[in-house]
């Protein structure tokens, strides 16, 4: 019975660990919808159909998630997102 709860523990460690994280996109009233469209493809790699549907979705909904990963690689984008007058914050 200890066994299955240990493998229980290690498969439950394994998913907060996995792609749970997201950066998430906040509007504000500074940044222009170019701006925000040059930072995601650079910063996120999107196209650019991509960084203007999120950055509409930005815009309508008040916030957007624009990348989903592991925390190590969300990390440093966030970090430029930040660096780039952004509002972001991965959860």
């Amino acid at each position: 019975m200890s066994t299955k709860e240990i493998v229980r523990e290690k498969v439950r460690e394994k998913e907060a660990v996995g792609f749970n994280n997201e950066i998430i996109v906040y509007n504000d009233d500074v940044n222009t919808f170019d701006h925000v469209i040059d930072t995601l493809m650079r910063v996120c790699s999107h196209t650019a159909e991509q960084a203007e549907q999120c950055s509409l979705i930005v815009h309508y909904n008040g916030k957007c998630t624009v990348k989903t990963g592991p925390i190590d690689k969300l990390k440093p984008q966030c970090t430029q997102l930040l660096e780039a007058g952004l509002s972001a914050e991965i959860v």
